[in-house]
């Protein structure tokens, strides 16, 4: 058995989802994409936020939906009654309310107003009525049923939550709720009683006390595939030791994460850097006490001071009592050489591939994994104008894989696999998805490749199935790299190792033989508490800073 360690992350997917309308089950029309569907007061109609059956546009933050309602009677009886809406809600059966980004970057709420049997109006799509002003987001919107209220979330200028407030359509005026109740908590997607007399809502239930459940440091996710075995950590950037014994993470991508490891059952972890931002390990193949790691910010510019480091440490410690382990850190790049990152250690331990935007644009370097760059050993492996990053080191060096843009530069939203000898030569992109020269491949968003223990498979994050909800619905949606699939190194062989409404990323393969999974811990003693937080996404919070 393979075992493979993954990280959940926020992020959605495309599904084909169902719906029940009147005690009935129905199915979109195959090929069809719909989201977040609505039942009019009566009964007798659905409105639905649908992509349709258009190719998918690589919308990461607003899907730009239509608004689509159709009879409960005869569902394949689609009419699209406004363009580029999500997230509606019905007030009787001839008004819907819905969300969408304004031309002024605002999420607001908008309008839309027909005859009560929308099938018999031939003046459609109609022009929507913007509802909320600007100075604020507002999205999914649920409207009771007197015609004169709707509930919203908001996130307002200064204020670090999401809440829910009751806008006044007459008076024009929100009426605070949750931030009454509970200021320092985020609260979302609220939804109205069929009487209107109860409003509900997400939020998260705070901290977790003593005695309550925590969050494991890793826990099984169920593999579609016979003899794979998956594990889901809570942190990032999971590497294991040689013996696979343990693992290295970061618990945060903030200067509150840094690096800790982790024993491969799950049953205790030990800080190993503090109070600095670190992300992207790579524990040396040859040797149980050294991790390679990015020290600074994440997702900044070439110019941002991101250095790579050697972590060197006393085994010995990862048997003892200790919460924190003693840790050497050598810095192997020069200061001003701006943003390196995503180290990999090559099998012999000898050397690290990596990215760096030394040049003025983001390549990958092959660098001494023991003196650095001082010494002139370091050399160039890629160069050009594009984005070259996240690379990984196969298991016999013959070949190092990566995340590249260089397909079409000028889409930083846009990454493909490649594969490059590590002298430079015979470089080449893997398809994961769809024939060589389609268009479709060119919107993919595919990061964090890895290669399988006998070198033959690729595993990595990818958008490839689109998204599964509207991203501003659900928290912590500021990357959506997809979900984990595996494929072979021509392209053949493409499964799906993930599908759920949240990211799966930075994944590894375990080394080092097969992890016992029935020993695995998930007591409450071996985990983390509760923080009853969540990100908001970096679309709904860079109006803000």
């Amino acid at each position: 058995m393979n075992n493979l360690i993954n990280l959940s992350r926020a992020g959605p997917l495309f599904i084909q989802p169902s719906s029940m309308v009147k005690g009935k089950l129905y199915d979109s029309p195959y090929g069809v994409v719909d989201y977040s569907p609505a039942i009019s007061k009566s009964g007798t109609f659905v409105a639905i936020a649908s992509y349709g059956s258009r190719p998918w546009e690589g919308d990461f933050h607003e899907l730009k939906t239509d608004i689509v309602v159709f009879p409960t009677s005869d569902p394949n009886n689609r009419l699209v009654v406004c363009k580029r809406g999500g997230w509606p809600t019905w007030s009787g059966d001839s008004t819907i309310f819905f969300h969408r980004q304004t031309d002024d970057g605002w999420w607001s709420i908008f309008r839309v107003q027909f005859p009560e049997n929308p099938l018999e109006f031939s003046e459609f799509p109609v022009l929507p009525l913007r509802i909320t002003p600007p100075g604020l987001h507002c999205f999914s919107p649920a409207a009771f049923n007197d015609g004169k209220r709707i509930a919203v979330a908001t996130r307002r200028r200064g204020k670090c939550y999401r809440h829910i407030e009751i806008f006044d359509l007459e008076r024009k005026v929100f009426h605070p709720v949750t931030e009454l109740l509970n200021p320092a908590f985020h609260h979302y997607n609220p939804f109205v009683s069929s009487d209107s007399e109860s409003l509900g809502y997400h939020r998260f239930s705070g901290k977790s006390i003593e005695g309550e459940s925590r969050v494991p440091h890793l826990e099984p996710v169920a593999s579609p595939i016979k003899d794979l075995g998956m594990l889901r950590i809570n942190g990032s950037f999971p590497s294991f030791s040689p013996d696979g014994s343990f693992l290295a993470l970061n618990p945060a991508l903030d200067e509150n994460g840094g690096i800790k490891v982790v024993k491969s059952e799950g049953s205790k972890r030990w800080t190993l850097i503090k109070g600095r931002v670190a992300f992207c390990n790579s524990w040396s193949p040859t040797e149980k006490y050294v991790i390679y790691s990015s020290l600074g910010p994440i997702f900044e510019s070439t110019k941002t001071t991101v250095q790579i480091a050697r972590d060197t440490f006393e085994p010995s410690y990862l048997n003892s009592d200790l919460q924190e382990i003693p840790c050497d850190v050598k810095i192997l790049t020069r200061e001003d050489t701006g943003n390196n990152a995503f180290p990999s250690c090559s099998p012999d331990g000898k050397s690290l591939v990596f990215r760096s935007g030394r040049s003025g644009h983001k390549n990958l370097y092959i660098l001494d994994a023991v003196d650095g760059e001082f010494n002139d050993g370091i050399r160039k492996l890629t160069d050009g104008p594009w984005i070259d990053t996240m690379p990984c080191w196969s298991p016999n060096g013959d070949l190092i894989a990566f995340s590249s843009n260089m397909h079409n530069p000028n889409n930083v939203d846009a990454f493909s696999i490649y594969v490059i000898k590590p002298d430079g030569s015979d470089l080449r992109r893997i398809y994961a998805a769809g024939p060589k020269g389609s268009n479709d491949v060119d919107i993919e968003r595919i990061n964090h490749v890895c290669f399988s223990p006998n070198g033959e498979w690729l595993v990595f994050a990818a958008n490839i199935g689109g998204v599964m909800a509207e991203p501003v619905s659900f928290p912590n949606q500021f990357q959506p790299y997809g979900d984990l699939y595996v494929m072979r190194l021509d392209g053949s062989g493409l499964r799906r190792l993930t599908c759920d409404g949240y990211e799966n990323g930075t994944p590894t393969w375990h080394f080092g033989g097969e992890l016992d999974m029935r020993r695995l811990c998930l007591g409450n003693d071996a985990g983390v508490e509760l923080t009853g937080e969540f990100d908001e996404p970096l679309c709904i919070t860079c109006d803000f800073n």
